[in-house]
């Protein structure tokens, strides 16, 4: 890349946590979202409770083995996005990127186009 391209490039905030729970680090996300012109890059290497992550349609009963979750006591969280129902733990590494629309234009708010 030409050094003539970096003063037009989007500045990054990157934030780089160790173990913070998924929930704290959702509700991070969702204030940042909100409240933020600015771009984001956030980095969580693990979690330190096993959790279940669903996103926002997702229903529980036909999603989860209730019983299952109960017993082994592992939380359950709906992120304030979609997607599908994933669980994380200390062996999951978490980016996120978090960007305003006016700054990078191009970038598709969905995964599609990556996904084909």
């Amino acid at each position: 890349m030409s050094s003539g391209n970096v003063g037009r490039l989007p500045l990054m905030n990157v934030v780089k946590f160790k173990g913070v729970p998924i929930l704290q680090q959702l509700h991070l996300e969702e204030r940042l979202v909100r409240t933020s012109p600015q771009n984001w890059c956030i980095v969580n290497d693990g979690t330190n409770e096993p959790t279940i992550v669903m996103g926002i349609s997702g229903k529980p009963a036909e999603l989860l083995e209730i019983g299952s979750v109960l017993q082994d006591k592992i939380q359950v969280v709906k992120r304030f996005t979609g997607g599908g129902t994933v669980i994380v733990y200390h062996g999951t590494v978490f980016l996120s990127f978090i960007c305003n629309k006016n700054v990078v234009p191009t970038v598709q708010p969905y995964p599609r186009p990556i996904m084909s």
